[in-house]
């Protein structure tokens, strides 16, 4: 038996939590990844001019604002983009004849 329809709100959960995760991976890249460049050019193993940077300042705290606000913004994004996913796949797929398999044991 095949699915012929999403269920759009567990599908956007589900996408909520993939964008999210992604996100905070990023957050987690971008915070530390400034924290040691800021730490090296503070150190003066790299130059301010060359990296725009000032070394460590009120922004690498403010960097590691991205550990809330990327996974935020990931999280509202993924919701929207699963159900609007969601909504196009059921209005689309019964039209064209798509089908997703069944994997589920019931």
């Amino acid at each position: 038996m095949a699915i012929k329809r999403l269920r759009v709100l567990p599908f956007a959960i589900f996408q909520m939590t993939i964008f999210g995760l992604i996100g905070l991976l990023c957050g987690i890249f971008y915070a530390f990844g400034g924290l040691v460049i800021d730490t090296m050019v503070t150190l003066n193993w790299l130059s301010p001019e060359s990296l725009e940077t000032p070394g460590l300042s009120y922004g690498t705290f403010l960097a590691f604002g991205a550990l809330l606000g990327m996974p935020l913004i990931g999280l509202i994004f993924g919701f929207v983009a699963g159900l609007i996913g969601g909504i196009v796949f059921n209005f689309i797929a019964p039209k064209i004849g798509i089908h997703l398999p069944n994997i589920s044991k019931e």
